[in-house]
């Protein structure tokens, strides 16, 4: 079935009413009255519903059954990227929603390739972020979040940075005992500093590969790793 972002759920009350972009949405669709869809709410909860009417403005839905959501990972994942430049990050959003992330946290790094995001394009990241978790038939849409600077990542139990040169590899210590963090880095990599300071937050330093990643293809090999677990 067709799915459809809602602002929340109401329990008692099975009759929900959709206003703004969802609706041009369904025309798009082309659905109709008594057609069924997947409502779904971005934070986890979904159900089967029917459309009982629909105009050029508003449509009102008739929620019919909870469905079990069975696609999110065993604890949420935080990526954690710095800033990359043109559509970039984009790409990465859509990639990383696709494969299961529950957060994205945009960094201020040393040697970024942009000092900072306006909230325009913020905003068109939470878009993209929504559209992909509609593909992909999540219930959640993961969060997009203003950037921080890496001095303010907070302490981990179970956080990974990739970083060329570490013998280590994500799934030798990857465990579902405690939310996931991945932090992938600019074009210019970590400076020395960068990484320490994330090993004395918690985080472990690995390696991607005897080859050397861009900023983009990076934090996609990351959750590539963790999806082809089956997770």
């Amino acid at each position: 079935m067709h799915r459809v972002k809602v602002t929340g759920f109401a329990l008692e009350n099975p009759m929900l009413t959709l206003e703004g972009p969802e609706i041009r949405h369904l025309h798009v669709l082309r659905l109709k009255v008594n057609d069924e869809v997947t409502a779904f709410d971005g934070l986890g909860l979904e159900y089967r519903a029917r459309i009982l009417e629909l105009s050029t403005f508003t449509a009102i839905l008739k929620l019919l059954e909870k469905l079990e959501n069975n696609r999110e990972t065993p604890q949420p994942i935080t990526l954690a990227i710095a800033l990359l430049k043109g559509d970039k990050l984009a790409d990465v959003v859509r990639a990383a929603t696709e494969l299961g992330v529950a957060r994205v946290q945009l960094l201020k790094t040393q040697y970024a390739d942009v000092p900072d995001i306006g909230a325009n394009k913020l905003e068109r990241l939470r878009r993209i972020a929504e559209e992909a978790s509609k593909q992909s038939r999540r219930s959640v849409v993961p969060q997009i979040l203003e950037p921080l600077s890496l001095k303010q990542i907070p302490e981990v139990q179970n956080g990974f940075v990739a970083h060329p040169g570490s013998r280590l590899t994500l799934l030798e210590k990857l465990h579902w005992n405690a939310p996931l963090w991945l932090v992938s880095g600019p074009e210019g990599g970590f400076s020395d500093g960068e990484i320490s300071l994330l090993e004395a937050r918690g985080f472990t330093a690995i390696s991607l590969g005897k080859r050397i990643l861009r900023a983009e293809t990076a934090p996609l090999a990351l959750l590539g790793a963790i999806a082809a677990t089956g997770v």
